[in-house]
């Protein structure tokens, strides 16, 4: 039987086990031996992380034909309009790439939110707002390049989802054993 762990990855962690250019990475967290990232987030971005010693799921999680979806939360620089969230569904082109539709939405900050360290700049002047986005592609740097295209560049990133599996109340740096289904 394959282990499957979701890990709620906190910000500058790298997806690796190993460390580098000064950021600390996943072997400092006491994962069970032979499991690997199944997929990757930025060391700036946080949240839902698969792990797993099951190579045909990570296959699979990998392969842009298998389209499965992945939610996220970004808070963006100033406050982002309905047009803005109609592009982001519809698509946009980033680095010569048309992206899938996805779902868009503009949520409030979630009460539920961890502190950041070190914290999201802050000017008075200039509003942030949060967009909730499920995309079934994962390109480089998405979400942060899709925003910016809208004209509302990415402040924080955190995913909450990946297929069927929520971070629910996991706090950064804690993880569990994954025993539902991830794919539907």
């Amino acid at each position: 039987m394959s282990t499957v762990i979701l890990f709620n990855k906190p910000y500058g962690v790298l997806s690796q086990f190993t460390p580098e250019a000064g950021h600390p990475a996943l072997d400092t967290f006491g994962f069970p031996a032979g499991v690997y990232a199944a997929g990757r987030l930025d060391h700036d971005s946080e949240g839902a992380l698969l792990l797993t010693d099951n190579g045909k799921l990570i296959k699979k999680l990998l392969d842009p034909e298998f389209a499965h979806p992945r939610t996220y939360l970004a808070q963006v620089d100033g406050a982002i309009t309905e047009d803005a969230v109609r592009k982001l569904s519809a698509g946009v082109t980033i680095k010569g790439y048309h992206t899938r539709p996805c779902k868009a939405e503009i949520v409030q900050e979630p009460k539920w939110l961890w502190p950041r360290n070190p914290p999201v700049r802050f000017r008075a002047n200039i509003p942030t707002s949060w967009v909730q986005l499920t995309l079934t592609e994962g390109k480089n740097r998405q979400v942060r390049h899709m925003t910016a295209a809208v004209g509302f560049p990415t402040l924080r990133l955190i995913r909450v989802k990946i297929g069927n599996i929520s971070l629910g109340d996991i706090q950064p740096g804690e993880w569990r054993q994954v025993t539902e289904p991830i794919l539907g």
